[in-house]
């Protein structure tokens, strides 16, 4: 079993030594605000002992070689934008907050390529690189606070994964300070690479577990300058999910297929103070995407996909206005408002099974007497239900709901040959789910990885998996 060690004043006197004293905080107050990330529930809330702010790779690598030297663990952190209690200090130890390292190093527009730090918020990033005409395709829901770093630690998806694919696939490489502290390169600005291992991709989705990262080399693509939305509302659940197959099939390659439930609607409209048509007949809504280089190809484009609404039972398709996409974008928040501790779920599963999974989600919230919106990135079979505890049972109790929940929930999930989670990552919160639902061989397999890279088990300790729990 891994043994860590307190913080110690010496530990303290080395690590201000490398960052400067304004770059190490042991006050209470301030310690109260990293006990968290977008966790609400104080059941998973865990206290740092201390928290850094290093300004550079090489102050990143002497600390973490300071954490192997005392043997105390370090929960790196990005904006805390997570909701898998990735950023939770659950040793306590050191937290690694990472937001000084906000530079964007170079925006080369004509080989199409960003170099930036960890602490960058990816909505800089679009809104820079769209300056030359060049589009960052990683778009999670919470661009406007999330960074860069925490997006490649969770692998985040968000709205134009159909087309582009989640961040993994915007990354070249990455500079990392490994657990024992060496400043290794992983990756290249190559178009394609059959040497050795793959490392770059390892560590995106690793939650930190593998590697910090400092740097990232990003790919940008040329920015589409045409661009429609429209939304196909429907009656009947299963209409809209059948919609997104028929699109693909038809040789529409949209940037995005959004979906959100009656419930979802009517909370997030009741949020964001809106009036959206039809929610009031208990319909739900899907949002298309659709993005081209050519205005005739989009008219195209857009009068098929209308052909196709309207073949499926679409009650109405009309124009996605900022009313509908702030809803869309304002779900997590609406439902933070209703209730704080509301749990994040984003199971994944394919295509053609989604009508199956959210059929069975009635049945199952009854069993357990759980209310929940949904809402999903149905392109790419990626599915938010969000359970909220509208009855305002004890945190510890909730706790218990939602881990019988999640039983039948990711039992049924994984049957369909889907996984629990698409883009969140498993973090602390989903750790046993995530033991009891993995065969045995590719668990094995992950904890060999993280022992070999990972000795003295100092990065992020029990996430994803718990190497004490043999």
């Amino acid at each position: 079993m891994t043994k860590f060690n307190a913080v110690s004043q010496e530990l303290l006197d080395e690590l201000r030594r490398i960052v400067g004293e304004k770059g190490v905080t042991t006050d209470p107050e301030k310690l109260d605000t990293y006990k968290t990330d977008e966790e609400g529930n104080p059941y998973w809330f865990t206290t740092p002992e201390v928290v850094v702010f290093p300004k550079t790779t090489e102050e990143v690598a002497a600390v973490v070689k300071l954490a192997n030297k005392y043997l105390v663990p370090i929960t790196p952190r990005a904006a805390g934008s997570g909701v898998a209690c990735g950023a939770i200090p659950v040793h306590h130890g050191i937290v690694m907050e990472l937001d000084r390292m906000d530079k964007i190093i170079t925006i080369d527009p004509d080989n199409m390529y960003a170099v930036v730090q960890t602490g960058v918020r990816t909505s800089v990033i679009q809104q820079e690189v769209k300056q030359h005409g060049l589009l960052y395709a990683g778009d999670p829901c919470s661009a406007d606070s999330c960074q860069i770093g925490g997006n490649i630690a969770t692998n985040a998806g968000g709205n134009k994964a159909v087309k582009y694919g989640t961040t993994r696939n915007q990354i070249y490489g990455m500079k990392i300070v490994t657990p024992t502290g060496e400043i290794v390169d992983v990756g290249a600005r190559l178009q394609k690479c059959s040497t050795g291992y793959c490392l770059e991709q390892l560590i995106c989705g690793s939650e930190g577990t593998l590697g910090i990262v400092t740097e990232a080399t990003l790919k940008l693509r040329p920015l589409p300058p045409h661009k429609f939305d429209l939304v196909a509302i429907f009656k009947n659940d299963d209409q809209g999910f059948a919609l997104p197959n028929k699109i693909l099939k038809a040789g529409i390659e949209p940037t995005s297929i959004e979906y959100m439930d009656n419930k979802a609607l009517t909370m997030c409209s009741k949020f964001c103070k809106v009036t959206l048509p039809h929610i009031e007949e208990g319909c739900c809504y899907v949002i298309i995407t659709v993005e081209t280089f050519d205005p005739d190809e989009l008219d195209k484009k857009m009068e098929k996909i209308s052909d196709l609404c309207d073949a499926m039972g679409a009650v109405d398709v009309i124009q996605a206005d900022d009313r509908i996409w702030g809803c869309r974008r304002q779900f997590a928040e609406a439902a933070r408002d209703i209730d704080i501790m509301y749990a994040a779920e984003d199971f994944v599963v394919p295509l053609e099974k989604i009508p199956e999974i959210t059929g069975k989600l009635p049945a199952l919230e009854e069993k357990h007497n759980i209310f929940a919106v949904t809402s999903a990135h149905i392109g790419d079979g990626n599915i938010h239900v969000l359970p909220l505890n509208k009855d305002g049972i004890s945190p510890e109790d909730w706790l218990h709901k939602l881990q019988d929940f999640h039983k039948d929930l990711f039992a049924e999930v994984y049957a369909l040959g889907g996984k629990m989670s698409g883009e969140h990552g498993i973090g602390y919160k989903k750790l046993h789910d995530f033991k009891r639902c993995t065969p045995p061989g590719e668990l094995q397999l992950i904890k060999a990885i993280k022992r070999a890279l990972d000795p003295n088990n100092i990065l992020n300790p029990s996430k994803i998996i718990d190497l004490d729990d043999e």
